[in-house]
């Protein structure tokens, strides 16, 4: 889990559903929400001016915000971690095994590791919706990562928000 309060409850709301209440997991700040400390309680209109929309869209995911990081940079902690805790870990790989592993982390940060892992292209960053509690599911076998599910909320049933709607 990100260690961001909001994740980290999820984690266990999601452990209890499991009938794992009180099970122990990591709280990971590699895989923290982007941060924008620059822009925290300033109003939106004031953040997304025109000049600043034209601003961000030239320089795309490589924009930084004030006192923040870029997509980019968020690419780059969320996908060295998961290389080192799993894909390159020598604990891990010498020898053969096969593990299920739970990510809960945030909207920018989950696009560009999935953007990392499936080698989309920078589009998917400012295209790709991830709905909250949305699951994706991946393998990563001697053929490379293959994506099995994105933007998964049918657990949700019939628990879904008003308004909510399902990309088809």
């Amino acid at each position: 889990s990100s260690s961001l309060t909001r994740t980290v409850q999820t984690t266990e709301t999601m452990l209890k559903g499991m009938g794992e209440a009180g099970r122990d997991f990591a709280r990971v700040d590699a895989i923290i929400e982007q941060q924008t400390p620059g822009w925290r309680g300033v109003p939106l209109e004031e953040v997304y001016t025109p000049e600043n929309i034209a601003y961000i869209r030239t320089k795309g995911p490589h924009f930084v915000p004030p006192e923040g990081e870029s997509l980019r940079m968020v690419q780059r902690r969320v996908s060295n971690w998961l290389e080192d805790e799993f894909i390159y870990n020598k604990e891990l790989t010498s020898n053969p095994t096969s593990l299920r592993v739970a990510i809960v982390g945030h909207g920018n940060a989950s696009r560009c590791l999935f953007q990392y892992i499936m080698g989309f292209d920078d589009a998917f960053l400012r295209n790709m919706a991830i709905d909250n509690t949305s699951i994706g599911r991946f393998v990563f076998d001697y053929e490379g990562w293959s994506m099995l599910k994105l933007n998964d909320s049918s657990h949700l049933g019939d628990a879904r928000p008003p308004g909510f709607e399902t990309r088809t």
